[in-house]
């Protein structure tokens, strides 16, 4: 399948942009997010609860692995940079196959525990306050969430 990329020139606009990603986002579906540290993983997540109507502050989980918040719709927040060397199932599943948007920085560490079914974003610095995100959907789902997204948002 085919890859989106989009260029951003603040982490207003990184928010921005995911915000009216979330605005699209329903039940069950999965964000994974990779990039290097201090990329702008937790800024995107922030807008998407911007897109869910979540009032509550995002942070970083860190230190929690998961952080919940409600909204529109319930976000779990991830940060599994922690679980590097483990192999322990945190009940993803009940998470990814429930009622909320997942969200999931460092995915890469829990692959196999990632459905099938996703859209995986990459982040990439280019500049001090730009930054590169790859949209890289997977499944049918995705793919249309993608495209409708990117022709509503980025077309002139």
């Amino acid at each position: 399948m085919k890859s989106y990329e989009i260029k951003l020139n603040s982490p207003e606009e990184t928010m921005e942009t995911a915000a009216r990603l979330g605005e699209h986002l329903q039940a069950g579906d999965v964000i994974t997010l990779e990039g290097d540290l201090g990329a702008g993983k937790t800024t995107f997540t922030k807008g998407l609860a911007k897109g869910l109507h979540i009032k509550r502050v995002v942070k970083s989980p860190t230190f929690t692995i998961i952080r919940e918040y409600q909204g529109r719709l319930p976000l779990y927040h991830m940060d599994v940079y922690r679980l590097e060397d483990s192999d322990e199932d945190l009940g993803f599943d009940e998470y990814f196959e429930g009622e909320g948007v997942s969200v999931v920085e460092w995915a890469h560490i829990i692959e196999e525990f990632l459905p099938e079914d996703r859209l995986d974003i990459v982040i990439r610095r280019s500049g001090d306050e730009e930054r590169e995100l790859t949209l890289e959907p997977k499944g049918e789902r995705f793919y249309r969430l993608c495209e409708e997204f990117m022709n509503e948002s980025f077309s002139d």
